[in-house]
């Protein structure tokens, strides 16, 4: 199991309605920032002996400039033994993907681009309070392409209040007219501290009720695997298997992995830790030559059980039996034979062998199947 490398860029120029992840609406600290993000690869120079994906997430990557890229870029390779075949991704928004970018980008070696268009529907874009228009995601593909990019992901989100199946079928029908490599489409999740979540309680919009969602789930799923599509992950589509994203599957098999910058996670054996959620505070603990740790767990045995059981019924290639007895001393066919029966009677899971796997109904309530283990 080889690691891989997050590391989080803080910055927006403005932040969506729907989006919980830790960011900044200012551009002035990105400097030091990335002054004190090559100081906390110092800190873990050492820490795994080899890498092998590298992953730019935030926030928006994009708002740096080709330059500051490709410093922390080499910062990377200057501190970690990186493969030489390593999977390196970066976030982008539409909205400033230029050519000059997108050309400067792929320049560095970044080899898998995730261009977050989220619609192709102007409205909805406006709905969720995204900062390009529909032309513009479209344009940005175009510039990828045109850049070289070969890996190309597009992010979509559905289940928005107001759209309809037929708007979310032609956003799909869109994305798909550019051959992406690889599709996330995710559910839009309504978190209770961001504008949208405040709007929700106040009972100013209204979600799509859980029969609707449902079917989002399946024509979705169905659509693109009629395409030619692999539905490898709840919310996850790869054209080929060799684009399934090598970073992303590390978090669903327990892989290590290390996490820098604000509010990113670190995870390695039994133990899981996390930077501070606040960018002066990181900026300051590295300024002590401090890691910028925001607080830890130690996860026992049955955490992890729980966890893996939890991640792998995520994912299209769920549970190797003889691993998971192996690993965490637990016979699931023999402690829970007759409510795996159950499930596979009621079409939620397959049991071939030695692997449990969860079929597209199974996928659409994975939360549901990890009660398999309570």
């Amino acid at each position: 199991m080889v690691p891989g490398i997050y590391i989080h860029i803080p910055f927006c120029l403005s932040k969506c309605g729907y989006c919980d992840f830790y960011s900044v609406t200012t551009t002035q600290k990105i400097p030091s920032f990335i002054e004190s993000l090559q100081k906390e690869m110092v800190l873990y120079c050492g820490f795994f002996e080899r890498f092998d994906t590298l992953y730019l997430g935030g926030g928006t990557p994009s708002l740096l400039d080709a330059g500051q890229i490709e410093e922390i870029i080499d910062g990377v390779h200057g501190n970690f033994p990186l493969s030489a075949d390593a999977e390196i991704t970066i976030e982008t928004n539409p909205g400033d993907l230029g050519s000059e970018l997108a050309e400067s980008l792929h320049r560095t070696g970044i080899n898998r681009i995730n261009i977050g268009v989220q619609s192709f529907d102007d409205s909805t874009l406006a709905f969720l309070g995204r900062r390009h228009s529909s032309a513009e995601a479209i344009s940005a593909i175009e510039k990828v392409r045109a850049a070289g990019f070969g890996n190309v992901g597009l992010d979509l989100i559905y289940g928005v209040p107001g759209q309809d199946m037929q708007s979310w079928m032609k956003t799909l029908g869109k994305a798909l007219s550019f051959t992406p490599e690889h599709l996330s489409c995710y559910q839009l999740t309504i978190e209770p501290s961001t504008p949208l979540g405040k709007r929700y309680k106040a009972g100013e919009i209204v979600p799509p009720n859980e029969d609707l969602l449902y079917e989002f789930f399946m024509k979705t799923s169905e659509f693109l695997e009629a395409s030619g599509y692999t539905h490898y992950e709840v919310s996850n589509f790869a054209r080929d298997s060799y684009f399934m994203s090598r970073h992303n599957r590390k978090y669903w098999d327990h892989t290590p992995y290390l996490g820098l910058g604000p509010a990113a996670h670190s995870f390695s054996g039994n133990r899981r830790w996390w930077n501070h959620r606040c960018l002066d505070q990181y900026i300051e603990a590295i300024r002590t030559n401090m890691p910028p740790i925001g607080g830890h767990e130690i996860l026992t045995d049955e955490q992890r059980r729980l966890e893996y059981l939890y991640l792998g019924l995520r994912t299209q290639r769920g549970i190797d039996l003889d691993t998971f007895r192996e690993r965490y001393g637990y016979d699931l066919l023999h402690e829970k034979g007759e409510l795996l029966r159950t499930m596979e009677r009621e079409g939620l899971i397959t049991i071939t062998g030695n692997s449990l796997c969860p079929t597209r109904s199974g996928l659409a309530v994975s939360d549901s199947l990890s009660l398999i283990d309570p």
